[in-house]
């Protein structure tokens, strides 16, 4: 008993590589490896050389002639495209002949499609094979993964479908090569239970999942960035928490070293000590003694401006009564100068 895998395996099919797509139609309908990019590189140059020749039939001077070899080949280019006249020259080696399908004396004849042997279809530079294979039709197209199993039902819709998605279809006419496939084929017919997919499509899914993947890391990364963010910001509040602590114990060292230059200047007032320059006084809140003069308390009360100035153009908060105490300050401060 036969493998229907295998069967399906029998089954020779090119899969598209670069613009090759006419290689792999008349290999995939020969049914073998006949024919290659050189082979029909082969056949386009001699057809570009029989249409110059017939061109200088009418004068190698003339206009139409130099225009001629200015132009490009017509029967391939670059990118690996044959013309259809090129897949003809080749199919004519094996004594197979194309017409087309949707031609009036074609339709004429009124010949059912499952009757036929083959089929090759071409839209926008893009050819590809239908062949029967034992009792069975199968779509050989190169974009596909593997062959693509259509019953007989389906043909003809299959086919007025392509015609309508503006497809060119040429019946193959003529007896094709032998092959194992229609061998095996020809016992046993197959089952087809999953259909190929588009060459393309497995890497649409792959690429859909890494974009899924990296997508879903950059959500990951957008957060630690967010982590990373709140802690720079409780940082720099922590920063700013200890900037104003150091205000704060400033101010208060201040406030201690005017209120000690008040009390010198009340005891200036009460005792005949020439040195005015000098204030002497306890500390309430270290228990100590102190001696400043003048120009450094002045220094003290200059530099903590600054830092205050300083304060409000980083955008740090200030206490609502710091101007006027420190004007008030200033007056108080005035008799001890």
């Amino acid at each position: 008993m036969f493998d229907r895998k295998l069967n399906m395996d029998s089954i020779f099919h090119e899969k598209q590589e670069g613009s090759l797509c006419a290689q792999h139609c008349l290999n995939n309908l020969l049914q073998g490896e006949y024919f290659t990019p050189v082979d029909l590189s082969s056949i386009a140059h001699q057809l570009d050389e029989e249409e110059r020749m017939r061109m200088a039939e009418g004068g190698m001077g003339s206009e139409e002639y130099r225009t001629f070899l200015q132009q490009p080949s017509g029967n391939m280019d670059d990118s690996g495209f044959f013309s259809i006249q090129v897949i003809s020259n080749a199919l004519r080696v094996w004594g197979l002949e194309l017409i087309l399908f949707n031609s009036r004396e074609y339709q004429s004849l009124m010949i059912n499609p499952i009757n036929e042997k083959a089929f090759i279809c071409n839209y926008k530079e893009h050819w590809f094979t239908i062949r029967k294979l034992g009792q069975q039709w199968f779509n050989l197209n190169s974009l596909l993964t593997g062959p693509e199993l259509i019953s007989d039902t389906y043909l003809a819709l299959f086919l007025a479908q392509l015609q309508q998605e503006g497809y060119s279809i040429f019946v193959i006419r003529g007896n094709l090569p032998e092959c194992e496939a229609e061998q095996i084929l020809g016992i046993m017919r197959v089952q087809q239970q999953q259909r190929p997919r588009l060459i393309g499509e497995d890497e649409a899914q792959t690429s859909a999942g890494r974009s899924a993947a990296l997508n879903q890391a950059e959500m990951s990364f957008g957060v630690e960035n967010e982590v990373v963010d709140d802690e720079e910001e409780l940082k720099r509040a922590l920063a700013l928490s200890r900037q104003d602590i150091d205000v704060e114990d400033e101010e208060a060292d201040l406030r201690r070293a005017i209120q000690l230059s008040m009390q010198g200047a009340v005891m200036s007032n009460k005792s005949s000590d020439p040195e005015v320059g000098n204030v002497k006084s306890g500390s309430a809140a270290g228990g100590q003694n102190e001696m400043l003069t003048a120009e450094e308390l002045r220094k003290r009360r200059q530099a903590y401006f600054d830092r205050q100035q300083q304060q409000v153009q980083s955008n740090i908060s200030q206490q609502p009564n710091t101007k006027s105490e420190n004007t008030e300050m200033d007056e108080q401060q005035k008799p001890s100068q």
